[in-house]
């Protein structure tokens, strides 16, 4: 028994903990849908990218006119754009050393961003990954275009995804004009900045008063997202639309299910489309999007395309020119800081504390740590050496509770021969025991609370910072996704995949060993106490039930776990058989005895309660023994 209360305290410190992990994850796991077929996959992706777009539903094929009914058509539906509604599709780049980006004279508008730096793993049903280049916008389904309120036209507008764009390239500018007719034209002008993944955007007209109904443009953008990442079912509920209003911090659309965000007329001044490690982001230079609107629609494991989102917002176009600028490229924290505006929250390190403690401490120290060691899974290592030791004190405070309750081993023993199996009466006894000896039975149980900000936060931490991605680390060949040693023919429950991740497997033995430890250390008699028993199963049952949720989680947050738990380990045979002397602790508590004790306060109140809790049962005993 000599350190059974106290291992109690730190087992139930350690179950909530898991508990609160667990039903913390169940909340951060996407929804299950169910499988589609292929015509339903395709029913839902015309559904869904329609009444987004707002493209009108595909009509009768026409009947073949006369050239002057034609022309009269053309221009009835484009106005003075009628000459640019005709041509031929081209494609045009411009590239730097990060970036090559191709354009399409048809709508002016990117068609693919192909990063040379990074590329996208996929798994084959063997289990072998393969590697592609990252391509963002690269999808045919995406639209890129604004409605020009143009007069005497059918419809009021004309969509410029419509129109054939002249390019001139210029170093690297490319200009985009679509002609109006008597020298009037509508601009798109990109320059791709060297070194960088930003490009400076113009839009602008010339002689246009005349031809729009209004000064203001609405832009549309459906972008249909590429599967980039090993798990795919995680890059989905990191993948979303974010935005920032011009007052306001930076939100966005949710992750997990269809959702809209509309914003009416509140001032946005940037918004992003985001995959769970690269986005693209619009920012607007000297004004305000109004009237915009966010939409996530989600899609299965079954669709070709990871997600499909949405945004629409209106441009104010008073002065004939609106500049914005482009981002296209990885989420590094340092670059997406540089903007000013904010744009580094689309990284999703967590909202809240966990969050801060993400961006401002953990990051921080890993970029500094990296740029030392180089070795991503080295520098998981250190950084969870330093939590550790940063957290020693609370460890030693711990296991310091342990040890002081493990020493009161002879006086529980009398109050148990004393009591025998009167449960209610041993624990009114034993509280009064720890009162008087000054032990606080909790000791165990803080420590562990308080690190919980710190687990919670790198939680969050390993699966978003893109320097893990696809860094190796012994079998693990992507730290921000699950290591696999083991393709299995079936899939695991409870979200687990088909696969067995080997840091996962180490995490819960290391574990159950760590528990085995504790629990060898008990009073063998109060082994057979059912509620000992009862603990002892979910000791070892939580471990073995969290293995099924870690499996599918990056191998960096599991890599972080291990080293942890040996590092734990360590640290407690070292604090037990080197820094406490237990009959320097037998000498504190005898002082401790001999004082003169405070009135009031929690433990008397509980000790308090106790004790009417064990008067009514003893009352109620008697009543039945009458009774009878």
């Amino acid at each position: 028994m000599e350190e059974r209360q106290s291992n109690i305290s730190t087992f139930i410190g350690i179950g909530l903990i898991f508990l609160l992990l667990f039903l913390w994850m169940r909340t951060s796991q996407p929804p299950q849908q169910p499988e589609q077929t292929a015509t339903e996959q395709s029913a839902q992706q015309q559904t869904q990218t329609t009444p987004a777009a707002n493209v009108p539903a595909q009509q009768a094929p026409a009947p073949v006119l006369g050239d002057s009914a034609s022309q009269a058509m053309t221009n009835a539906k484009f106005g003075a754009f009628a000459a640019a509604s005709t041509g031929k599709e081209q494609s045009t780049t411009l590239e730097n050393e990060l970036v090559k980006v191709t354009f399409s004279n048809k709508g002016g508008r990117i068609q693919e961003v192909l990063l040379k730096k990074f590329e996208k793993i996929s798994v084959d049903t063997s289990g072998k990954e393969i590697k592609n280049p990252v391509r963002l916008l690269e999808d045919n389904k995406n639209r890129f275009e604004y409605e020009l309120p143009v007069n005497n036209t059918a419809s009021g507008k004309v969509l410029t995804s419509d129109l054939y764009f002249t390019p001139i390239v210029n170093g690297n500018t490319i200009s985009f004009r679509a002609d109006a007719g008597q020298g009037r034209y509508f601009e798109q002008r990109y320059t791709l900045r060297p070194n960088d993944y930003t490009i400076d955007y113009q839009v602008t007209g010339n002689g246009l008063q005349s031809v729009l109904s209004q000064q203001q443009l609405r832009f549309n953008w459906i972008n249909h997202l590429d599967k980039l990442e090993k798990n795919q079912t995680y890059e989905r509920t990191m993948s979303s639309v974010y935005y920032k209003k011009t007052d306001a911090s930076s939100d966005y659309c949710d992750c997990r299910k269809n959702d809209t965000d509309n914003l009416g007329q509140e001032p946005v001044q940037w918004f992003a489309h985001s995959n769970q490690f690269f986005n693209t982001a619009v920012v607007a230079s000297g004004f305000s999007f109004r009237d915009f609107i966010g939409e996530t629609m989600m899609l299965t494991d079954a669709d070709p395309d990871l997600k499909i989102l949405h945004a629409a917002a209106t441009v104010p176009f008073e002065s004939g020119m609106a500049s914005m600028t482009i981002y296209s490229g990885p989420n590094e924290f340092e670059r997406l800081r540089a903007f000013g505006v904010q744009l580094e929250d689309i990284i999703p390190f967590g909202a809240s504390v966990f969050g801060a403690i993400n961006r401002w401490v953990i990051h921080p120290i890993f970029d500094i740590l990296q740029s030392i060691i180089g070795i991503p899974g080295i520098v998981i290592l250190i950084l969870t050496l330093l939590v550790k030791l940063l957290l020693y004190p609370l460890t030693y405070r711990m296991v310091l509770s342990q040890s002081k309750m493990a020493a009161l081993k002879p006086q529980l023993e009398g109050l148990k021969k004393k009591h025998g199996d009167d449960q209610q009466a041993m624990s009114v006894e034993t509280m009064k025991l720890y009162s008087t000896y000054g032990v606080n039975p909790l000791g165990g149980c803080l420590p562990v609370f308080l690190q919980m900000p710190i687990w919670f936060a790198l939680y969050r931490f390993f699966p978003a910072a893109i320097e893990f991605r696809q860094q190796s680390f012994l079998w693990a060949t992507d730290l921000s996704s699950y290591d696999s040693i083991m393709q299995l023919p079936f899939q695991l429950p409870f979200g687990a995949g088909n696969h067995l991740s080997l840091f996962t497997i180490i995490w819960v033995v290391t574990t159950l060993w760590y528990t085995w430890y504790s629990m060898k250390q008990m009073d063998a008699s109060n082994m057979q106490n059912e509620q000992m028993k009862v603990m002892q199963y979910m000791q070892y049952a939580m471990p073995v039930m969290f293995m099924f949720f870690f499996n599918s989680f990056a191998s960096g947050l599991t890599l972080y776990l291990c080293f942890s738990n040996i590092l734990n380990i360590g640290q407690t045979v070292f604090t037990k058989k080197f820094l406490i002397d237990n009959d320097k602790i037998l000498a504190e508590l005898e002082a401790k005895k001999n004082q003169p004790k405070k009135t009031g306060g929690f433990r008397e109140r509980l000790e308090n309660a106790m004790k009417e809790q064990q008067r009514i049962q003893e009352e109620r005993a008697k009543q039945q023994g009458k009774k009878k």
